[in-house]
């Protein structure tokens, strides 16, 4: 899996927007009763999730939905655009992204942060794309607005805000990107994790009885097992550490608004 092979924002920027927000010319007629944009984006992110980004175009589009591909480009303009609008739709909260509206801010990006890794496991064709400039469309700013909400009480400046989400999205990119990883070089390799190690196993075991590597050879058998969360271990200490800021800042740990400043 390559990490950067598509762009967003890399098409026709202005148009794109049209399309995201509904404000753009419709096609005058089509060539098919149901063909929308909506059909059309949804087949495109169902053939990513299935087989990649790479198997995305506009002529497999319109095999999927039994149509021309000239057909497509009366409701898209490219592949470029399509992109865009992918990433949008998949991004549609169908439920709140930081969970219920009674928790903390603490509570609402721990599930933030869960919430964003189930979305790289059903779309892991995300991890393709590079998104440092997103053209951002209703679903990514109504999930942005949902978060913000509720981290708000933090009672840290606006740019400390976004940058909090920035961390917590940077972490689940590296977290996803490992857990998809291992398993594409399962399906690759045809051995399973276990097998792999075991594997290993007597080349480690002898370096570990040589005396080189003290430290490592006293760890407990337990250490390198599978029933470490890894992924919840790293997101609470980020949660530790803003909660360190929150308090120096006077802002609230349990989510109601901070401390007025004395007159």
């Amino acid at each position: 899996m390559a990490s950067g092979t598509e762009t967003s924002g890399s098409g026709d920027i202005g148009r794109t927007l049209e399309l995201l927000w509904d404000t753009g010319r419709r096609p005058s007629r089509g060539p098919k009763p149901g063909l929308t944009l909506e059909r059309i984006v949804e087949a495109a992110v169902e053939v990513a999730d299935r087989e990649g980004l790479g198997a995305v175009s506009m002529r497999r589009l319109a095999t999927e939905l039994g149509t021309g591909a000239m057909s497509l480009y009366r409701y898209v303009p490219g592949k470029a655009e399509l992109l865009d609008l992918m990433l949008d739709r998949v991004q549609r909260p169908s439920e709140d992204p930081a969970g219920p509206g009674d928790g903390d801010w603490r509570s609402a990006l721990h599930a933030l942060g869960h919430a964003t890794l189930a979305l790289y496991r059903r779309h892991p064709w995300l991890l393709e794309v590079n998104q440092s400039r997103p053209v951002l469309g209703p679903s990514a700013l109504e999930g942005m607005e949902k978060v913000l909400v509720r981290i708000k009480p933090m009672g840290l400046a606006d740019p400390e805000l976004l940058s909090v989400i920035i961390m917590i999205d940077g972490y689940v990119v590296g977290a996803a990107r490992t857990q998809l990883y291992q398993e594409q070089a399962e399906r690759t390799s045809g051995l399973t994790d276990a097998q792999f190690w075991e594997a290993q196993r007597p080349a480690l075991e002898r370096a570990m009885t040589s005396g080189r590597y003290p430290v490592l050879a006293a760890l407990s058998e337990d250490t390198f097992g599978t029933g470490f969360d890894h992924f919840e271990f790293g997101l609470q200490r980020i949660l530790d550490g803003l909660e360190v800021l929150v308090a120096e800042r006077g802002g609230a740990r349990d989510g109601s608004a901070p401390p007025e400043e004395p007159a």
